[in-house]
């Protein structure tokens, strides 16, 4: 990655409207008479205005300031506020009032916190399935420093999806998620795959950052061998001057290619596309990974060593 990629124009096909439109304005009014935070606003997506538009939104917990500073992120890093203890049941709330029947939510990461913040996941999944009955909820963590007591908080907490990015490929993970560690988010997703073996696991990486196809390969081996089943692969995009330049852009017809391949792989389901993001259509992926549960059957999970 040079200076040099600092400066290359984005392809059409990454061209969205720009935010805008009465139901985008009155879901962005609402979040913020709520104090709620979300990952749509914090990490710059690029499809906030579709999101926003169709009234979902990924809820962002446990405040909106980040103890890890990844390159690739626009979530401040900062010492993060205490913990409010009445967000569950504002984002259970909120929840309602967008009429949501499947909800996403995520976290910065808290590693100022014994559980980093597990309790807090659990506690807003059962808030959000007091008020909304049959609804799915979707949680993507982080990686809880490797702690597989916080991991089994949020597990029995009963999430119908649990998600853990990889992010990327490990050469890359010194320059791109320094304070993670490769093997330590495969064993997560391994142990969650094995401990509920129900709770069907999901992850995804970025393209863009420098890696090779051969990289890109394994890791989407490395990712289906934890018992994993659902992938996201999408584009990364610089949020600022201060963050990773982009290497490249990758056309949509490799996206494609990566979806075949992942798919073939065994995956249940790939979204593959350049502005595929982790909780992008993610009730969409939820159906069709459980029309087809027989896929989800666990080959033995690998054990990945170091932390």
């Amino acid at each position: 990655m040079t200076q040099a990629t600092k400066h290359i124009p984005k392809p059409r096909w990454l061209k969205k409207p720009l935010p805008r439109g009465p139901v985008y304005e009155n879901v962005r009014k609402m979040l913020r008479q709520d104090l709620l935070h979300t990952v749509c606003q914090e990490a710059k997506c690029p499809n906030i205005w579709e999101c926003f538009s169709r009234r979902t939104a990924t809820f962002l917990i446990l405040g909106n300031q980040c103890t890890r500073n990844c390159r690739f992120c626009s979530i401040r890093q900062g010492l993060p506020a205490p913990v409010d203890s009445e967000e569950p049941l504002r984002v259970a709330e909120a929840a309602v009032e967008l009429g949501l029947d499947y909800v996403v939510v995520t976290s910065v990461t808290r590693d100022d916190l014994t559980d980093g913040g597990a309790s807090l996941f659990a506690k807003t999944i059962s808030e959000i399935r007091k008020r909304i009955p049959g609804v799915k909820v979707e949680v993507l963590i982080p990686d809880f420093k490797g702690g597989d007591k916080a991991l089994h908080t949020v597990l029995e907490a009963g999430p119908d999806v649990l998600n853990h990015n990889i992010e990327t490929v490990p050469r890359l993970y010194k320059a791109v998620r320094p304070g993670a560690a490769y093997p330590r988010s495969l064993e997560l997703l391994a142990r969650a795959a094995t401990a509920f073996p129900n709770i069907p696991t999901k992850s995804g990486i970025m393209l863009g950052l420098g890696e090779s196809s051969g990289e890109i390969r394994q890791t989407l081996k490395d990712i289906y061998d934890t018992g994993c089943r659902i992938i996201t692969i999408g584009q990364y995009l610089q949020p600022s001057r201060q963050h990773l330049p982009v290497a490249r852009y990758v056309t949509p017809e490799e996206f494609n290619h990566w979806k075949e391949w992942g798919l073939a792989l065994g995956f249940a389901d790939v979204f593959s596309a350049p502005l595929v993001r982790s909780s992008y259509h993610a009730r969409e992926m939820y159906q069709t990974v459980t029309k087809q549960a027989h896929n989800l059957r666990l080959v033995k999970p690998q054990t990945y060593g170091g932390a």
